[in-house]
């Protein structure tokens, strides 16, 4: 296999950029930008570490972040499985990344920037859910924002039901992979009741 391993025989494969995909790049949140990042209720938050790159899913009931101001976004880090990825990422290498999506919506918006981590009770009672409160709060600075044009999700058909014929494996069933004998349908079952209670 032959690989491309010069920025000139990439280019070479492609036209040179639309104008318009260069302009649309701000370096702070307009106010059509707030709206769409207000509006959105799941994001996947990129790092980067010496152990190499992980993207994560993050979610919530309203807006997935806070706008601070036009600059600076808040990220409540809610409960998970404690394996801080992202996180210890974060303290050692701030670069950070972010994709907004609004179900129904084929346009994406990309944040990038830096971010550090503050578990301030001041920050962490902004995202407060019943006495709850992330244990730590992802504080993102910034530097591009700008949309993804709709073709990706158009492909994909993202927010139309999956054919029957796609049935991809269940979580249980990752585990029962791992673990033989598990109860991959008792889980898969109950799992939203487990959930309930530990969601944030």
């Amino acid at each position: 296999m032959s690989i491309i391993d010069t920025i000139e025989a990439l280019e070479s494969l492609y036209g040179a950029p639309k104008q318009a995909a260069l302009d649309k790049v701000q370096s702070r949140l307009t106010p059509m930008y707030s709206a769409w990042i207000n509006a959105a209720r799941f994001c996947i938050l990129s790092t980067v570490g010496p152990e190499g790159t992980d993207a994560s899913p993050r979610g919530d009931t309203g807006p997935v972040v806070d706008i601070a101001d036009p600059q600076t976004l808040l990220l409540p880090d809610w409960r998970g499985n404690n394996r801080l990825d992202s996180l210890r990422n974060i303290v050692r290498d701030r670069r950070i990344s972010l994709m907004f999506m609004v179900p129904g919506t084929d346009n994406v918006v990309r944040i990038n920037g830096r971010a550090v981590l503050s578990a301030e009770p001041e920050l962490k009672g902004r995202f407060d859910k019943g006495g709850k409160q992330p244990a730590c709060v992802i504080v993102i600075t910034i530097e591009e924002v700008y949309f993804q044009c709709a073709k990706a999700l158009m492909r994909s058909a993202l927010w139309s039901p999956a054919p029957d014929a796609i049935k991809p494996p269940t979580a249980g069933e990752f585990i029962r992979e791992l673990h033989e004998g598990f109860d991959a349908e008792s889980y898969d079952a109950g799992y939203r009741d487990y959930a309930k209670d530990i969601m944030w």
